[in-house]
């Protein structure tokens, strides 16, 4: 009939082995362990997705704020550049204003020193006119005598304003 050998006895062995792990309900543990483990792997890739989607938002945030912070940067050196230029026309108009009031105290300065001068010249030529009258009043002076007198008076003039 039937001959009991090693191969059967391991196979029966295999059979009981499976048939406690059956009762033990070891393959439900089993299975329980995977789907746990695998959901767990799920919510680990939710949440490296969350992760990545919070990083690219952020990374977008500041990349927005970095073109918003040259933008503002260009703006104000434009600003600068523009408020330099029109303090460096203002300097420039206030220098000419400058320049054009000292030129025209010069100017005035010149036309005093002239007008004194020619006063000057007026005052000495009607000394000489006075003395040399006085002269001629004081007494009778020949022809000669008042020739002599008016070359006088001329190189004395011109001897003051030499």
């Amino acid at each position: 009939m039937f001959e009991v050998d090693a191969t059967f006895v391991a196979f029966l062995a295999l059979i009981i082995f499976a048939g406690v792990l059956w009762y033990l309900k070891v393959p439900a543990m089993i299975t329980a362990a995977l789907d746990q483990r695998s959901a767990d792997v799920a919510r680990e890739l939710a949440d490296a997705q969350r992760l990545r989607e919070e990083a690219a938002a952020l990374k977008a945030r500041h990349e927005a704020q970095l073109a918003r912070a040259e933008t503002e940067a260009a703006a104000i050196v434009a600003n600068a550049k523009e408020q330099a230029a029109a303090i460096a026309a203002e300097a420039r108009t206030q220098m000419q204003a400058e320049i054009a009031r000292r030129q025209k105290q010069a100017e005035d300065s010149i036309a005093r020193a002239e007008q004194q001068a020619a006063a000057d010249v007026r005052a000495a030529a009607a000394e000489a006119a006075i003395e040399a009258a006085e002269k001629i009043l004081r007494g009778d002076l020949s022809a000669d005598a008042q020739a002599r007198l008016v070359d006088q008076g001329a190189k004395e003039l011109a001897a003051r304003f030499a």
